[in-house]
C-alpha cells in the first residue's frame, strides 16, 4: 500500500470525515481520495478548492505576506471543510482536503491529526 494511500486512510479515520483527497493546485486534480459520502463528490471538491487556494495565495502575494497557509477552514451548518497545503520540499503544490461531519467531529483534534499526516506524507 502506498505512502497516498495511507495518508487517505488515516483521513478518513478521523472522527466524522466523510471525504478525503490529496490535491494538485496547479491542476485541480485529485491524485488520491476516498469518501464515505456517494453525495460528497470529491472530483468537484478538488477542483473547486483548487481556486480557493489559488485565490488566496494570489492575495497573499498583492498583500505582499510572507507567510504560509496552515489550512483553510470553511464552515457549513453542516460540515466543516478543512484545506490544508503541503510544505514539504517534495510535496509543494498539493493540498490536503477533509470534509467532516459537524455533529460528529471535533475540529481542533481533526486539524491536529491532519497536521501530523500532513508531516508524515511524502508524494
Amino acid at each position: 500500500m502506498s505512502n497516498l494511500d495511507l495518508a487517505l486512510k488515516d483521513m478518513m479515520v478521523i472522527d466524522g470525515a466523510i471525504g478525503a483527497a490529496v490535491v494538485d493546485y496547479n491542476s485541480g486534480m485529485a491524485l488520491g481520495m476516498l469518501s464515505s459520502s456517494k453525495a460528497l463528490d470529491l472530483q468537484v471538491a478538488a477542483a473547486g478548492n483548487t481556486e480557493v487556494v489559488r485565490a488566496k495565495l494570489r492575495t497573499m502575494e498583492q498583500l505582499g505576506l510572507k507567510e504560509d497557509i496552515e489550512d483553510i477552514l470553511i464552515t457549513l451548518s453542516g460540515q466543516y471543510h478543512i484545506i490544508r497545503p503541503m510544505t514539504g520540499r517534495k510535496s509543494k503544490g498539493l493540498f490536503l482536503y477533509l470534509a467532516l461531519d459537524r455533529g460528529r467531529s471535533n475540529l481542533a483534534l481533526a486539524r491536529h491529526h491532519l497536521r501530523g499526516i500532513e508531516e508524515e506524507l511524502e508524494v
